[in-house]
């Protein structure tokens, strides 16, 4: 029997359609079926100046933006050549740690409800708002913020912003401890994970598979340690990984990534200066704050035309990884010495893990599929970009 799950399914989270091969309820083949969602945004960047593009980035991963504005952003400083300061560094490193934890919130939320436990989405979406208005505090906008900008950041991060962080970090252990005296004993939830969708380390490696789905595989891959970015060797860490390769063990990967998250804020939270420049200086590329705009009128109009016109890289290419919540989130761009970027691609770790989803679910119950697409925590409008 030929079954299509999605791409309407509340459990294929998002507009994925699996076409499933079934003998009884045994799963024999599961292929996945995408571009419901395709919205170009890869083509759009061509049409729009570098900075302007950084909106666009927002709505790629929307579960986490600021992951993707970073590595955008790290992507162009590198085919300019400059840095931004270690203040703006330790800024990105924490917000981009708080939206790992509001991820994870939601994954763990969701797919908690995909398997029939109520209360736990309820709960880490209470967490999840805590972070969401920290972002509003600080950027004015509560998902798609766009607040990492080429050299830094787009605004200096208003008064008391680091203690709204302290008073988040302070509660959330021990609601993670809520989180894990709900799930990780629960016979139910063993039950519906335990054993379920088993993928190999070697599988996992040869697929290119990233995150915490090749962690939980027993590979103890992070860019942020492989490759350190925004100073990320500063920081004292250590990457989680379990080695059963089931959707168990992906639960226990993401429960311990968030409370690493937690020891990078906190760490973040005693680096970062109260004073100093939050953007890189950079005459013709990066505009000068408000402050010194507003000397002159000229100083003015010098801003509106970084603005409105951009900068012109020198002709070239780059790539930049960076670890996302999903996995290894590279951004590719090429320059023509244009105002405009030549060509702009993203290797998103959503479109790349969903091919493990096969693997995951072939010979499995039919009740078993919505545990192992829910344990990739795939983002459709990473995979249809």
């Amino acid at each position: 029997m030929v079954l299509n799950m999605g791409p309407q399914h509340p459990s294929t989270h998002g507009v994925l359609r699996v076409i499933l091969e079934l003998e009884g309820e045994i799963v024999v083949k599961a292929e996945p079926v995408i571009g419901y969602l395709h919205t170009g945004i890869e083509k759009t960047c061509e049409r729009l100046t570098y900075s302007q593009a950084i909106t666009l980035t927002d709505r790629i991963d929307y579960l986490a933006p600021l992951s993707n504005n970073l590595g955008y952003c790290l992507a162009v400083e590198k085919l300019l050549g400059i840095e931004a300061p270690k203040r703006a560094q330790y800024i990105r490193v924490m917000l981009t740690e708080l939206t790992r934890i509001s991820s994870h919130l939601v994954w763990v939320g969701t797919h908690a409800i995909d398997l029939g436990a109520m209360s736990v989405f309820l709960y880490t979406f209470r967490e999840r708002e805590e972070i969401q208005k920290i972002f509003e505090f600080i950027s004015g906008q509560r998902m798609m913020t766009s607040y990492f900008r080429v050299g830094g950041l787009a605004l200096e991060p208003p008064p008391g912003y680091l203690d709204q962080v302290r008073r988040f970090i302070d509660t959330f252990p021990a609601r993670l401890d809520e989180y894990e005296d709900l799930l990780t004993q629960n016979r139910i939830w063993l039950g519906r994970t335990k054993g379920v969708g088993f993928l190999s380390a070697t599988d996992a490696i040869a697929m290119g598979a990233s995150g915490p789905l090749l962690r939980a595989s027993g590979v103890a891959f992070d860019n942020r340690k492989a490759f350190p970015y925004s100073s990320y060797d500063e920081f004292d860490f250590s990457v989680p990984t379990q080695t059963a390769g089931d959707c168990f063990a992906r639960y226990q990967v993401r429960v311990a990534e968030m409370r690493e998250s937690l020891k990078i804020v906190r760490q973040a939270l005693e680096k970062i200066p109260a004073e100093g420049p939050f953007k890189a200086t950079a005459p013709g590329i990066i505009a000068p704050s408000r402050e010194e705009m507003k000397t002159s009128i000229e100083g003015l109009i010098y801003h509106f035309k970084i603005y409105t016109e951009g900068f012109a890289p020198p002709a070239g290419e780059v790539y930049q990884a960076i670890e996302s919540p999903r996995g290894e989130l590279g951004v590719f761009v090429a320059s023509d010495g244009s105002n405009r970027p030549y060509r702009v691609k993203f290797r998103a770790p959503s479109f790349i893990n969903l091919q493990t989803l096969p693997k995951l679910c072939e010979g499995r119950l039919i009740a078993d599929v919505v545990a192992c697409i829910g344990t990739t925590d795939i983002v459709l409008g990473e995979v249809d970009r």
